[in-house]
């Protein structure tokens, strides 16, 4: 069993007993009293504290971390150990000590509780908050040399997803009850996959605001959204790719479709930053490591045209209509790590417009379409429009892009200076611009909108984009870029379980 740890802190007994009671009420498993949080730290003032948490019925660790590896004050090492002492001695389940000061000075004095109290056991941790540790396995093996029944406790920050393999292999390799994840936005997801792969505990907070350590999901975003009670190790992985990535609604309704039609899968945030090189190398981890059950991945913005690139180079299946267009936005990942390429972006981005105007596709021949945007997103929504017939300018910043791009497809290209003089029955934002968290940008002036226009976002968060609140104040008719997320998100979910998805669950989503 992989524990969900919530970890608790608090100034005094007052703040720790209401946390605690909040963390057990919010499905924790296991409780870790961060009392170097304390404003007066005496062992007289965490007995109390032991005694709540008691009341909980969950199991315990007692940590008071050190300032130089992330604690709170400047507590001696001295009263340090005392806390930990008198913790074992009244029988907490786990106390958790550095192991830099386990082999410094405290080992004699822990080791002697532990022998008196043999039920608690002890986690030797190590953090390391620049990066990675030199030789994680090396540093593993050294806590297991010093103290066999110790568990290692090995926490790293991620400055790339990649980062993160280390922690994975670790714990495929492990001989022994073993903690370790990457901590930082870009190690996130580690803290989830340490349950697939076996881990003792894993950490959450208590809500978004009482993190006690960078990265850390909250305890009822892990449970809720991540089918943190569902994961086991034949658990499957699924993902979105991006940079940013945060704001996907990806992973509330691929998982929401998963508990519906009872799968063994999940759906994570994968924040690959690098642009090309960055995702080649995390494909190639993945690809590499057919243990982990990734089976496939939803691309966004920058990496469309970067996965596509990936698996021509590997020799790969791409679908035809993804060649045309020259960018994926799925990836699936099969038999022998055979990975395949398909684009459900212009099914998604062709079927909103139509719909939306009330019109078949062959009816936007000879429509007048402004595309803003170069992009991933722009190859297919301009593959749909020239299939039509539409009468297609491209509008970008770098306006050699729109040019190639419009070579491509034997349509026009401007720079954005020339949008003062737009003309256009129809204008699509194919850019990330007015996108959360910058919902206050748009990438064209209000005074451009015309009232016989119809304007359509294909961003989704925010749902009404600044692009569309003032297209609509002009009089325009609008499309927000949700309905096309959730038919190419329809498509994905074929390619990738081979299912028809509840599409009422995916609106209950997106919509709520």
């Amino acid at each position: 069993m992989t524990y969900l740890a919530v970890s608790i802190s608090g100034r005094n007994l007052s703040q720790f007993e209401q946390r605690l009671a909040e963390a057990s009420q919010a499905g924790a498993e296991m409780l870790e009293l961060r009392v170097d949080y304390l404003d007066n730290l005496t062992p007289e003032a965490v007995a109390p504290i032991l005694a709540a948490s008691r009341q909980t019925h969950l199991p315990t660790i007692l940590t008071c971390r050190d300032k130089a590896e992330g604690g709170i004050g400047t507590w001696s090492q001295k009263i340090r150990t005392k806390i930990l002492v008198e913790a074992i001695t009244a029988g907490v389940e786990f106390v958790d000590c550095e192991f830099a000061n386990f082999i410094d000075g405290t080992k004699a004095a822990i080791l002697a509780a532990l022998a008196a109290r043999p039920q608690t056991r002890l986690i030797l941790s190590a953090h390391q908050f620049e990066g990675t540790f030199d030789d994680l396995p090396l540093l593993y093996e050294s806590i297991r040399t010093a103290c066999p029944q110790a568990i290692p406790k090995l926490i790293y920050t991620a400055r790339h997803i990649n980062d993160c393999f280390a922690a994975f292999d670790l714990l495929k390799d492990k001989d022994a009850d073993t903690i370790t994840f990457a901590m930082g936005p870009a190690g996130a997801v580690s803290r989830i996959l340490a349950k697939k792969l076996g881990a003792f505990l894993t950490f959450a907070a208590l809500d978004d605001q009482q993190a006690t350590a960078p990265g850390q999901w909250s305890v009822r975003k892990l449970k809720q959204s991540f089918r943190w009670d569902s994961i086991n190790a034949g658990t499957e992985i699924l993902g979105v790719i991006g940079d940013p990535v945060g704001h996907s609604l990806s992973p509330a309704v691929f998982n929401a479709c998963f508990t519906k039609d009872n799968l063994n899968a999940l759906y994570l945030p994968f924040w690959v930053q690098d642009e090309r090189e960055g995702l080649d190398a995390f494909l190639d981890n993945v690809l590499r490591r057919p243990w982990l059950n990734f089976a496939g991945f939803s691309v966004t913005i920058p990496h469309k045209t970067h996965a596509i690139n990936y698996v021509s180079g590997k020799g790969e299946y791409v679908e035809p209509l993804a060649v045309t267009i020259g960018a994926a936005n799925t990836l699936k990942i099969g038999c022998n790590g055979i990975i395949t390429a398909y684009n459900t972006d212009y099914i998604g981005a062709m079927d909103a417009l139509t719909d939306a105007l009330g019109i078949e596709r062959h009816q936007l021949h000879s429509k007048k379409v402004a595309v803003i945007g170069a992009g991933g997103v722009s190859r297919a929504v301009v593959a749909g429009l020239v299939d039509a017939g539409a009468e297609v300018t491209i509008y970008n910043r770098t306006e050699s892009k729109a040019r190639h791009l419009a070579e491509e497809y034997r349509c026009r290209s401007a720079g954005l200076e020339t949008l003062a003089s737009l003309d256009a029955d129809i204008v699509i934002n194919c850019t990330s611009i007015g996108m959360a968290p910058n919902v206050d940008a748009s990438p064209l002036p209000a005074e451009l909108f015309k009232p016989h226009m119809t304007a359509f976002d294909t961003i989704y968060t925010p749902r009404e984009t600044r692009f569309l609140k003032e297209a609509a104040a002009a009089g325009c008719r609008v499309v927000n870029g949700t309905e096309m997320f959730i038919r190419q998100a329809i498509a994905q979910y074929r390619i990738y379980t081979g299912r028809e998805p509840n599409e009422a669950t995916i609106r209950s989503v997106v919509y709520s």
